[in-house]
């Protein structure tokens, strides 16, 4: 590149876009990269704060932004996303699908620590829905080097840093126990609740039930949803350390692994998750969530539930170590 006054411009090739900014109105390229600079242009090059330009002259060592803005994408593009154009050498990743974001964390932070380069994404194993922008990356100077290039793939190694998983439209059972709604005391308004968040993210509710405060009641329950094509389970209530609470043991009671008996967030603490694997006749096995909710849920606008919903919906398998890792961040 050579810098020179705008004045001198004409004639010459722009090597980066020119933004103009007007509060309230627009913020919008004028001036595209490769645009041959014109007379009647430096009136609006100067009105715009451009007395000085950077004129292109391309060399076999170096890469514009855009250019290196599109290998960046390429580091981490992968099914079910597309890509912005270039613009101003930052690219975007848009999600086409309501889906799980997986994130290699290591090879992420290992190419933002090259440097001229940046990549930004929303945060690993969140729900991103379908048309919005999870990711963003740029290169951080005009033009860059193409051995820095080298490196940074390098960095990223030979996978793509970001992948979704799409959810996929479980068949669910909602369990609600207690003894004052299974006698008919106080309405179940558990069960609206949990019914609206799977909906919401594409899954049906296939089987309703209300249960009395009985663990040999509700671990039957549980085994006849499954058995009956339930591909997650909800329980709800009788998750506290009260006599009469027996969801957790009655879910134990089932031969499900449990993953937590408990999650570093607030509103969920007393939450549980265990996996309930079950041999089809044809010799696969087949692999069931299960889940004992904690009241919160019912009536805190966001809770632990919230958090790992899409990643049981989406087939991600949830370990003790990711759950114990939600204490950052889990307060709510």
């Amino acid at each position: 590149m050579e810098l020179i006054r705008t004045e001198d411009a004409v004639g010459h090739v722009l090597c980066h876009d020119i933004t103009q900014i007007i509060k309230d109105v627009k913020k919008d390229t004028v001036f595209r990269k490769g645009h041959i600079v014109t007379e009647e242009d430096i009136p609006v090059l100067l009105s715009v704060g451009k007395e000085h330009l950077y004129v292109w002259e391309k060399d076999d060592s170096s890469l514009h932004e855009d250019e290196a803005a599109e290998i960046l994408k390429g580091l981490c593009f992968g099914d079910h996303m597309r890509a912005s154009a270039p613009k101003e050498g930052k690219i975007n990743l848009i999600a086409e699908t309501d889906s799980v974001l997986k994130i290699r964390r290591d090879r992420l932070v290992a190419v933002n620590s090259c440097g001229e380069a940046m990549i930004a994404v929303k945060r690993g194993d969140s729900l991103v829905r379908a048309g919005q922008v999870f990711a963003g990356m740029r290169v951080i100077p005009l033009v860059i080097k193409k051995a820095k290039m080298e490196e940074i793939r390098e960095a990223a190694g030979p996978d793509p840093i970001l992948s979704l998983v799409p959810l996929k439209p479980k068949r669910c059972a909602i369990l609600a126990t207690g003894s004052e709604i299974f006698k008919g005391r106080i309405s179940d308004t558990f069960t609206p609740v949990v019914e609206e968040k799977l909906t919401s993210l594409k899954a049906s509710v296939t089987d309703r039930r209300i249960l009395d405060d009985d663990d040999r009641a509700v671990t039957a329950a549980i085994l006849s949803s499954i058995g009956g094509g339930a591909e997650l389970v909800c329980v709800t209530g009788g998750m506290s350390v009260d006599p009469d609470d027996r969801t957790p043991l009655a879910i134990r009671n089932t031969g499900a692994d449990i993953v937590t008996y408990g999650a570093p967030v607030l509103p969920g603490a007393m939450f549980l998750l265990a996996y309930f694997r079950r041999e089809e006749r044809d010799g696969s096995v087949r692999t069931v969530p299960v889940v004992g909710l904690p009241g919160c849920v019912m009536y805190a606008g966001k809770t632990v539930f919230d958090l790992l919903l899409p990643r049981l919906l989406a087939d991600d398998p949830v370990t003790f170590g990711e759950i114990a890792l939600l204490g950052e961040g889990g307060l709510l």
